[in-house]
Parts: C-alpha cells; sequence; structure tokens
C-alpha cells in the first residue's frame, strides 16, 4: 500500500503504510502548515524504522503526533529509550 497525504488548515492526515521513501514529501507538506502543523497517523497501518525516527524527530520539533496506534507509539517510546550508537549502527 501507498501512503496518502492529505492538508486540512495544519493538519497533515496520513493513511496507509509510511515509509522512509515518504518523509521529504510529508516534510514539504508540513512546511506548508507553517509553524503548527500537526501530524495526525489515524489511519497509518505501517512504518518502518526510518518513519519512526521521523516521527520521533517531530515531537522534538515541537510537531504534535495525533492518533498514532499502540504499536507506533511503542515502537517510537522503544526508539527514543534506545542509545544512539545502537541506532546508528544499525541504520
Amino acid at each position: 500500500m501507498t501512503l496518502r497525504i492529505d492538508r486540512v488548515g495544519e493538519r497533515v492526515r496520513l493513511s496507509g503504510d509510511l515509509r522512509y521513501e515518504h518523509v521529504l514529501q510529508v516534510n514539504a507538506e508540513m512546511d506548508q502548515c507553517g509553524s503548527l502543523s500537526v501530524l495526525d497517523l489515524e489511519e497509518v497501518d505501517l512504518v518502518d524504522v526510518e518513519a519512526i525516527h521521523f516521527l520521533n524527530s517531530c515531537e522534538a520539533r515541537g510537531v504534535s503526533v495525533l492518533n498514532a496506534s499502540a504499536y507506533i507509539r511503542a515502537r517510537m517510546v522503544q526508539e527514543r529509550e534506545r542509545p544512539a550508537h545502537q541506532q546508528r549502527r544499525e541504520e
């Protein structure tokens, strides 16, 4: 499945599979929303590890990540808690 991106005001709604190759496009949509952009993941089914890193970096920059499934949230927390040297080695 591919990723669908819909921008509604300051909200960027994603549907489908979020993968590394989509990150630049999602970032471009967020840039058009301005500094108050919000990512809505309610319809995201699958993410890869690079997408998890992207989502964590969004939150670190103050972007709200809404409606993420428990699976995605757990992976985000797991990646944040991993030592930085372990993350780099696997990439």
